[in-house]
């Protein structure tokens, strides 16, 4: 352990362990809670079964994430400013449409809509956006800099094969025959965490039979800095602004259509994309590679177990109706973090039950909450019930009229509202 900040019980204790704390998963929201524990003092270990090179590559990840103002604070108090401001676009505004047929962007929405508008909220943001689009690969790129900078290990290739539990650490066993131990081990290497089931944790779930089609598109016109949502009887089309006049386009879709579209001749896809698109902002030309990601719901049923702790989506995987996957993430990363933090200097076990219960009791609640909502929403708006037409409809002309519920939407979308870890009020550890 590094800091002559921390109780000499500890500094001893550590010398005879790998690190303070082992974080499966270098993805974005394992990354980001390592340079905060090292922001905080703690000596973590990244372990990814993937190099960070292979994850920075164009093939890799073609999503681009909705990030909410608060998360983008966060990186900016971990250092992140440079890397990522020039290629984060802010959401100056939202529309929320609803509509049976394509043509999402036609720019004539229907009596039942919904608009966010930054202005509404900038004396209590600070002047923010109401949240920015980056592309996942300049975000990762971001990370590992930081990383690399701040000096912590990173162990790529390398998977987990096993984690054994004993009084006072975790030890986690490799593939390749490592072993390395710690006071702590977070599992935040997704859904299929390994951490998750050696410390014998279940989930609960259901898969929804879709795909997310995700493509990178170039605009003909500006978008202005707009984010579109249309809600079509298969699932939601969004239309994500990104820099340069580019945008991220993300709809949903059964499996079999989802495959078939990323299967399809450029040609035939550029038809499709077209006709569901509009006419708003022109053509749209696809730059680079259609992916593909299925949909599912999948929550653990504890957060924490001894010296275990999940994290992104190792502990929650959401429908992305609502663009709050990876901010569900980062959340946990700045509460996880400075609960640690605030442990050692404090000198308690930091992989004790009682500390990381904290953890649990501060993001188990969020975390259901927006499941659940996000769930219902795709159930809600993913048909074509003529009576759930009416009913929703009514409700987002009802939103759009009644200016503090507007407000507060936009608060809690953009991570600004309830107990905030530090990070997310753009606060050092």
């Amino acid at each position: 352990m590094t800091g002559a900040a921390f109780p000499r019980h500890m500094a001893a204790m550590a010398q005879t362990l790998d690190a303070d704390v082992i974080i499966a998963g270098a993805g974005l929201a394992g990354a980001t809670l390592a340079l905060a524990l090292k922001q905080g003092g703690l000596a973590p270990v990244l372990i990814d079964p993937i190099p960070f090179d292979d994850q920075l590559a164009e093939s890799f990840d073609g999503r681009a994430s909705a990030l909410a103002f608060a998360s983008f604070r966060q990186w900016r108090a971990l250092g992140l400013a440079a890397d990522i401001e020039p290629h984060a676009q802010p959401i100056e505004q939202i529309l929320v449409t609803d509509g049976r047929s394509p043509g999402a962007s036609a720019g004539r929405p229907g009596p039942f809509y919904l608009r966010f508008d930054s202005a509404e909220i900038a004396d209590r943001s600070d002047g923010e956006p109401l949240g920015y689009m980056l592309e996942n690969r300049s975000a990762r790129v971001a990370l590992a800099r930081a990383v690399s900078a701040a000096e912590i290990p990173v162990l790529a290739p390398a998977r987990v094969s096993d984690v054994a539990f004993g009084t006072r650490e975790a030890t986690v066993s490799l593939e390749d025959g490592r072993r390395l131990s710690a006071p702590l081990v977070v599992g935040a290497e997704g859904r299929g965490s390994a951490v998750r089931r050696a410390a014998g944790i279940d989930t609960i779930g259901w898969d929804y039979g879709q795909a997310g089609v995700v493509a990178t598109v170039r605009l003909a016109r500006s978008h202005e800095g707009v984010a579109h949502e249309y809600f079509l009887p298969g699932g939601p089309f969004a239309i994500l602004p990104l820099t340069d006049d580019r945008a991220s386009l993300v709809w949903t879709e059964p499996k079999a259509r989802a495959a078939a579209l990323k299967a399809a001749r450029p040609e035939v896809f550029h038809a499709h994309l077209q006709r569901r698109f509009g006419e708003l902002l022109g053509e749209a030309r696809l730059e680079g590679a259609v992916f593909t990601y299925p949909l599912s719901l999948q929550i653990a049923e504890r957060m924490t177990a001894p010296r275990t702790a999940l994290l992104g989506d190792a502990a929650h995987g959401i429908h992305p109706i609502a663009g709050q996957g990876l901010n569900l993430g980062l959340k946990g990363a700045a509460a996880l973090a400075e609960v640690l933090v605030d442990a050692a200097r404090l000198g308690e076990h930091i992989g004790s039950e009682a500390v990381l219960e904290r953890y649990a009791r501060w993001r188990s609640f969020d975390t259901v909450m927006l499941a659940a909502a996000t769930d219902v929403f795709n159930r809600l708006f993913s048909n074509d019930n003529p009576l759930l037409r009416l009913a929703r409809g009514a409700g987002l002309a009802a939103v759009n009229r009644i200016g503090p519920a507007r407000r507060f939407f936009m608060h809690d979308a953009g991570g600004a509202t309830g107990d905030l870890p530090r990070l997310l009020r753009g606060e050092a550890l």
